[in-house]
């Protein structure tokens, strides 16, 4: 019997899962099932299209493509699969700081949308595919709003400390 996952979390290379383990990691943290994969774009390419072909038979509902360098995966990906793909951009040994793969990534053409995040913000595709997922699952929206009340309250602690403690020049 075989597992359905709601994300696929694929990467070019394993070098790419100290970045890609923070998608995963937050998923986890809402609840939402995934599988992690290397899909290359340039050494597996029959792999990569087969994924992308089959991912949303297999109960996949978004898949988040991260690569480096000329960074193609998230738009082959694309160009494939009914799903929506978020990109993210990883800044590789052979990247130009991550600007050649944010670029490579966010310029699609009309008709093949990839998502992007930030170089390196996996954290911000899984909290985006939770999104999607929650747009039809109450369970998953009911904790992205508590997640992003967490958020509010770190800010405003971070702002009530600062002001105790910080002379009041800026006042």
């Amino acid at each position: 019997m075989s597992t359905s996952f709601q994300v696929g979390i694929i990467m070019g290379s394993n070098s790419d899962l100290p970045i890609m383990q923070a998608a995963a990691d937050i998923l986890k943290d809402f609840g939402i099932s995934y599988e992690l994969d290397v899909v290359s774009a340039h050494r597996t390419p029959e792999k990569m299209v087969d994924y992308a072909k089959t991912a949303h038979t297999k109960g996949i509902q978004v898949i988040i493509a991260g690569a480096g360098g000329a960074a193609h995966l998230p738009g082959m990906v694309a160009s494939l699969t009914p799903l929506p793909v978020i990109g993210v951009p990883v800044k590789s040994s052979n990247s130009i700081d991550g600007w050649d793969s944010l670029l490579s990534i966010v310029q699609m053409p009309n008709g093949v949308p990839v998502a992007t995040v930030a170089v390196n913000a996996a954290q911000n595709a899984g909290i985006l595919a939770a999104q999607i997922i929650g747009a039809s699952d109450k369970a998953v929206l009911n904790k992205l709003i508590e997640f992003k009340e967490n958020l509010k309250e770190k800010v405003l602690k971070a702002s009530d400390d600062m002001r105790s403690t910080s002379p009041k020049k800026y006042l």
